[in-house]
This record gives structure tokens, sequence and C-alpha cells, in this order.
């Protein structure tokens, strides 16, 4: 597998693995009102793991820097064996594995506009350039709570 396929496998991977049902059981919350919060929660979470995942695919992040992200990010629980993502939950993989998406490819855009992207002044840190270019590419939820 070269590696333009390797990375349009991982992504094709990541895109089902963010589609699949959270598979949340009613039984386990008290009333209506924590489980439908519990979901809305859930849902948030995928709109910024798709909203990052079209952000990295739109870059020329390659499929090396995404096994790197993987394997550093989300104490890496969510793995690519080259064929396919596995994913060993912390705590509860309903409520989880979406923001496993979204902390690795919060680490992946990093490293990509860390190299592409120089501080605009001395005064300014690699942190505070990056936060600011992500600002300006991604919707200010996702840019705030995947890179502060």
């Amino acid at each position: 597998m070269t590696a333009i396929d390797e990375r349009d496998a991982i992504i094709a991977a990541l895109w089902k693995f963010i589609a699949q049902r959270p598979g949340l059981e009613y039984a386990n919350y008290g009333d209506v009102s924590s489980y439908r919060s519990e979901m809305r929660g859930i849902t948030k979470d995928r709109h910024h793991a798709e909203e990052l995942l079209r952000a990295v695919e739109r870059r020329s992040i390659d499929a090396p820097a995404l096994k790197l992200a993987l394997t550093g990010s989300f104490s890496g629980r969510l793995s690519w064996d080259g064929e396919r993502l596995s994913y060993c939950a912390g705590q509860y993989f309903p409520t989880e594995y979406r923001r496993a998406v979204c902390a690795v490819l919060s680490s992946a855009l990093w490293d990509y506009w860390r190299d592409d992207n120089k501080p605009a002044s001395e005064d300014e840190s690699w942190g505070d350039n990056i936060r600011r270019v992500a600002k300006r590419e991604l919707s200010l939820s996702v840019a705030r709570r995947w890179f502060n």
C-alpha cells in the first residue's frame, strides 16, 4: 500500500469510526433528561470530529503524520494496524470514541500548522500562532475546544 493509499484508508476508516452509533444504554441513566444531555454531548463531539477530519482532508497531511498523531494522542488508545482502526476504551466508549478522533486530528493539524506557519512576530509564541491559525481556519467552537 502506498503512502497516499494508506492516507486515504486511514481517513476512510476515521469517517466510518465517527459515523458509528454510540450505543448508549438508556438503562444506565436515571431519567430521560440525563440521557438526552449525554446524547447532545456525543453529537457535538461528532460535529467537531467531522469538521476536523474535513480540515485534515483538505491539507497535505500524509499517512506517517496521521500515524504519529494516532500513537501520540489520547494515550494512543485509537490505533491503526495498517488495515483498520482499533480503539481501547478508557472508561465509557460512547462518550469518548469521537473525542479520541478529535484529539488525534487536532494533533495532526497542530503539527502541520507548526511546520507550515511561523509566528507573526518575536513576541508571539509558536502555540499562540497555531491557535490563531486554528481560529482562522476552523469554527470558533472547535478552535477553542481542541487548540487551547
